[in-house]
């Protein structure tokens, strides 16, 4: 039968689409360990961002940790994370809850 609809699709001038699979996408490596370090000094709260990996297109690179002004925001800073979705991995941004 496929070859049949095959030699139809041909002899009419078309082509079935072709089905072309992406590369896997790679999995996220594990994260570095960082020491925290002290805080600056500042008259502003600060709370401490973790470093996480940025995938920049070909390959991971590691984006360290750092502390980030408070200020303006609630108390509570939810980590970014890596997400497993359907056809690969995708970077959820630390955010203030």
């Amino acid at each position: 039968m496929r070859s049949a609809l095959a030699a139809l699709l041909l002899a009419s001038g078309c082509s079935a689409p072709a089905t072309v699979a992406a590369p896997p996408f790679p999995p996220v490596p594990p994260a570095l360990h960082e020491t925290m370090p002290l805080p600056p000094v500042s008259e502003q709260p600060l709370v401490w961002r973790p470093g996480h990996w940025n995938w920049n297109g070909q390959s991971y690179d590691w984006i360290a940790g750092a502390w980030v002004l408070r200020d303006g925001h609630s108390t509570m800073w939810m980590d970014g994370y890596w997400k497993h979705e359907t056809g690969g991995w995708v970077w959820v941004a630390g955010h203030w809850t």
